[in-house]
């Protein structure tokens, strides 16, 4: 893991800042709001949103993180190789045929429904596994109206069921009817939680709670909560409301660089489709970035915001798969080599997430995961 002091940003093409004082501090205000018997189950999917799986998980992990939620076999494997000790567990489908591969790298899978269940059981070995209820988000999980074949992934033979969970589809949302839908999900969970005590089954430890449900609903009485978006400092979007209000602060920042500044005369065209058209004479900065680098091509023509040198400037013309191009007339002395930052602070501006993702008609979740592998990784303090 690298730290600022050591880096030599001349040889990076684009990159992003990981800053790991933000991710402690997310994760103590998330600690804060939650029960003291619960604890935080991290989710560090989709290579931890973005932020880098491997390097995000040991570092929660250093301040105590014991539990981490991924989505696929392989991403559990590679935190494993890595030396994460803590359960790993599988929200999304494993193939049957990976069965030995959960057992030998001390897995936790979900099981995702009765028949998934009994196939994993047909061979021989146990398999650590949580239970998902689907309680109407008709995704993954048993359906919560089928009691016996829910009781019978219980008694499976070869499952060592730890745990019991849900997801909630519509916790972001504070509209009354979203609410009621959420309620309606809480009460659906909770009762099969109370049917399968009853008849002496154990569910081991139990959560429902993500990001917007930490925020939403922190009354509930669960072991663990899965913070995802809120761990890496931003909500999934600017607009919605919460009812607890916590102090985020982003983990990651943009950045590229200049590649070159040339001036373009009056009337020229700039960039793939001849688009954007100068209304005077112009500078423009050439910038090493693109949408093959995650830097939605959406963007293209919505004269969005970076900084250079902490003056703003905006993108002209077509955003290219490798490069976009800067208008950086009112900047002085923009040159090459000058980093440009398209997510993040500059000398006191800011150019937010939420402006991307807006511009974009989308959620940070998809803005951050999308960010490709040719952007490099810097863990910053």
């Amino acid at each position: 893991m690298n730290d600022k002091i050591d880096i030599n940003y001349k040889d990076l093409r684009s990159y992003r800042e990981i800053n790991l004082s933000n991710l402690e501090h997310n994760l103590r205000e998330i600690e804060n709001i939650i029960d003291d018997n619960c604890k935080v189950m991290a989710v560090v999917k989709a290579d931890a949103y973005g932020h880098g799986g491997v390097e995000v998980s040991r570092h929660l992990q250093k301040l105590g993180v014991g539990n981490f939620a991924v989505a696929s076999i392989d991403e559990a494997i590679e935190l494993r190789k890595s030396k994460i000790y803590g359960e790993i567990l599988v929200l999304g489908y494993t193939p049957t045929s990976r069965k030995n591969d959960l057992i030998n790298f001390n897995i936790t899978q979900t099981i995702v429904d009765n028949d998934y269940a009994n196939k994993l059981s047909e061979t021989e070995g146990r398999v650590k596994a949580h239970v998902k209820i689907d309680t109407g988000m008709n995704r993954l999980g048993a359906n919560c109206k089928d009691l016996e074949n829910i009781v019978s992934i219980y008694k499976s033979k070869n499952l060592q069921i730890e745990g019991t969970f849900s997801h909630l589809s519509r916790a972001d949302s504070l509209l009354e009817e979203d609410v009621a839908f959420t309620n309606n999900q809480i009460e659906r969970f909770y009762e099969i939680i109370d049917k399968l005590k009853s008849e002496n089954i154990d569910v081991g430890k139990i959560h429902i709670q993500s990001s917007y449900a930490i925020l939403n609903y922190g009354h509930l009485k669960c072991d663990f909560v899965r913070p995802g978006i809120i761990l890496y400092g931003v909500s999934s979007s600017p607009m919605d409301d919460t009812i607890k209000d916590i102090y985020l602060k982003p983990v990651l920042s943009l950045k590229s660089k200049i590649a070159l500044v040339k001036d373009v005369k009056k009337s020229e065209t700039v960039g793939y489709g001849n688009n954007f058209t100068t209304a005077k004479q112009t500078k423009i900065a050439t910038v090493t970035i693109g949408y093959a680098d995650g830097y939605p091509r959406g963007l293209s023509k919505k004269n969005m915001r970076v900084l250079i040198n902490g003056e703003e400037g905006n993108i002209v013309g077509n955003i290219c798969m490798d490069q976009l191009m800067v208008d950086v007339t009112n900047i002085d002395n923009a040159k090459a080599e000058d980093i440009v930052t398209l997510i993040g602070e500059d000398c006191g501006k800011y150019v937010s997430i939420d402006d991307i993702s807006k511009i974009n008609n989308t959620i940070n979740n998809e803005t951050l995961t999308a960010l490709g592998t040719r952007v490099e990784k810097i863990y910053t303090y």
